[in-house]
């Protein structure tokens, strides 16, 4: 049904008008008692045999949404009443700012794949940090904080814009994510080597431990699939280097080559980020790579390309202790998470594993060992 609805109507629409218009229904359910609480046993079973613990969380199971959809922290209990074991929102910057000039929202049907230039479009760290504050959860879940550079702020001085962010945001965050792959703001990927790197994430990691001193806020770092080989394998021993506690992998590519594009060129054009299953096989070759690099050290998060439950087990098997999605979710509507925990407590029932962490990085162990 819902792929009817999507042809008949979203198609139709504009997509950055589209996204706020399933939001506001979103937000509109969570907010309405006797219907939430519907909406969530209709959407969002929950599944013994995938809970996980991971960021030192207990949570249902690992499949979250991934920063993007939920930019300021309004409809986290919404998205845990679709079904979502994780919310991560931003990306948030220290100051507020409206993005890039639209149309900067593009979907790439025939290829199941959204472009983006949307340029960290936020209400800014202020102000999303008193709406955590204030917020009362109905649906407890984890809450990831992604933070990146206000657009106007010289490279040089992003280490500092950083820190502001982290020192309003931290005491809200059950993790904390610093981003440095977006391709829609401007020198922000420059901050992915690791002579610019290493002094951002200690200053985050020291402004973390300074505002929050009743517990350690987990710090995690996300990467872009367009890095180098050699570069993933700088970012994985900075990572080990310095105690962080995770890395996410991957970001939107900026690559348009050699993703088997079939949709309308002029559309795959467009400059932003691609996301969506044209990223899914790089994303998951970086994660691969991740994980020989650093095994269990650090907890690895797998995102991009991410469609179904078999892509979500083979993002596991290669070491993901989390799994993220967005783009899909356009595309698979209201009941996509409950058919992907559906499937994916179907593929650990069938597996010689006898829980979701005994399968993590299991195929890597199985190939090393051969």
């Amino acid at each position: 049904m819902y792929q009817l609805f999507f042809n008949l109507i979203f198609r139709r629409m504009d997509p950055e008008k589209a996204h706020h218009l399933a939001f506001r229904w979103i937000r509109l359910a969570a907010r309405t008692p006797v219907l939430r609480t519907f909406v969530a046993a209709a959407l969002a079973p929950r599944y013994k045999e995938l809970r996980i613990e991971a960021l030192g969380r207990r949570m249902h199971g690992p499949f979250g949404l991934a920063a993007g959809f939920d930019k300021n922290a309004v409809a986290i209990d919404g998205m845990t009443m679709l079904g979502f074991d994780h919310v991560e929102i931003g990306t948030v910057t220290a100051q507020p700012q409206p993005g890039n000039p639209k149309k900067r929202l593009f979907r790439l049907v025939p290829d199941r794949a959204l472009i983006n230039r949307m340029g960290f479009n936020n209400d800014g760290s202020a102000s999303v940090a008193a709406r955590l504050a204030a917020r009362n959860p109905v649906f407890p879940t984890t809450v990831g904080v992604n933070i990146g550079k206000t657009k106007i702020v010289p490279e040089e001085e992003a280490v500092a814009d950083y820190v502001t962010s982290t020192e309003r945001l931290a005491r809200h965050a059950d993790y904390l994510v610093v981003n440095v792959s977006s391709p829609n703001t401007p020198g922000l990927r420059n901050l992915q080597a690791v002579e610019h790197l290493r002094p951002l994430l200690t200053a985050v990691r020291e402004a973390a431990d300074r505002t929050v001193t009743d517990r350690r806020v987990p710090l995690l770092v996300k990467i872009a699939p367009d890095l180098a080989d050699a570069d993933i394998d700088a970012v994985a021993d900075l990572a080990l280097e310095l105690g962080l506690d995770g890395i996410i992998a991957t970001n939107t590519t900026i690559a348009r080559d050699g993703l088997g594009l079939t949709s309308d060129p002029a559309l795959t054009a467009e400059t932003g980020g691609l996301s969506g299953a044209p990223v899914k096989a790089r994303s998951l070759e970086v994660l691969r790579r991740l994980y020989a690099r650093v095994g269990d050290r650090i907890t690895l998060v797998g995102v991009g390309g991410i469609e179904n439950a078999e892509d979500a087990w083979q993002r596991i098997l290669a070491g993901a202790t989390l799994v993220q999605g967005y783009s899909a979710f356009i595309y698979e509507g209201p009941f996509w998470c409950r058919a992907l925990h559906k499937g994916l407590a179907a593929r650990l029932d069938n597996s010689p594993y006898a829980t979701l962490a005994e399968a993590v990085g299991a195929s890597a162990r199985e190939e090393t060992a051969a």
